[in-house]
Order: structure tokens, then C-alpha cells, then sequence
């Protein structure tokens, strides 16, 4: 039943994300492909890896990585940002045009967790919260990415 109800959360937040991005790409707001859009994502919830990280993380060649990586900056949702320690390596990080589009998702987000606390009582939230720590922390560990400066 937790499984199915899980389940049911997860598609309407995916379902109303890609209505969102279709109706910006009809609107021509938004120029990536579905590949280029799964990329940005994973670079940025990956929070500044570098090439050779993301090429890692998504288990795809580095020439592969190199050539979406490119696509992205090209199209302007992504920088390379050169390391001061090592002239040779740079870090991806996302553009605010970026993050235009990533507010298409925490938006709706935001305001379905808003509605959660209005629905719910302060001891139901913690219950709630603690639920979800743990499949953060523990649950998950297929999934490993860094965090810190969300």
C-alpha cells in the first residue's frame, strides 16, 4: 500500500514536470532536448562536478560527456569554471538560465510541501520528516550525491 501510494507522489510530480517543460518548449522558452534536460539535471543535483564526475555518475564515456557537457554550455544552461589548484580540471555549474527552468519543478514542489504542513499537525511533520531523512540518508545509497549548498 506505502509502495503503490509512494508510487502515486512520485508520478504526479514527474507528470506535471513534463507538462511544464512542454508547455515551455511550445512556447519556445526552453531549447534542450529530453537527454540534454536529464543531464543538467543530474550536474546539478551532482552540485559542481566535473566532467570526468558527471561522465562517471551516469556510467557513459568521457568523449560522450564532454560532447552534452559542450551542448550545454553552448545553449547557455551550463559554465565551466576552472580550478585554481588544477589549471587542467574544471567544474560544471549551472547558469540562472538554468535555473529559470529548474523552478518549472520546485515550484510545484514547494507548494504541495506547503500545503503539507498546513494539512498536517507539528508532531505528524516530525514523523514525517524523520520518514524522510532516513530514506535520504540510509535508504538510498545507490544514489550518493553531495549536497551542500541546498
Amino acid at each position: 500500500m506505502i509502495e503503490d501510494l509512494f508510487g502515486k507522489i512520485y508520478e504526479k510530480f514527474k507528470i506535471h514536470f513534463y507538462r511544464s517543460v512542454f508547455e515551455r518548449i511550445q512556447n519556445r522558452e526552453l531549447t534542450l532536448t529530453a537527454v540534454e534536460t536529464f543531464c543538467i539535471e543530474i550536474i546539478y543535483a551532482l552540485d559542481h562536478p566535473t566532467v570526468s564526475e558527471f561522465a562517471s555518475y551516469v556510467r557513459i564515456s568521457l568523449p560522450n560527456a564532454t560532447y552534452k557537457v559542450n551542448s550545454l554550455v553552448k545553449k547557455g544552461y551550463l559554465r565551466k569554471l576552472q580550478s585554481a589548484e588544477d589549471k587542467r580540471e574544471f567544474y560544471l555549474e549551472v547558469t540562472e538560465k538554468y535555473m529559470t527552468y529548474y523552478n518549472i519543478s520546485s515550484t510545484y514542489m514547494k507548494e504541495v510541501m506547503r500545503r503539507v504542513e498546513e494539512r498536517f499537525s507539528r508532531e505528524e511533520l516530525e514523523v514525517l520528516g524523520k520518514i524522510m531523512r532516513v530514506m535520504d540518508e540510509e535508504l538510498m545509497p545507490e544514489v550518493e550525491i553531495k549536497q551542500e549548498n541546498r
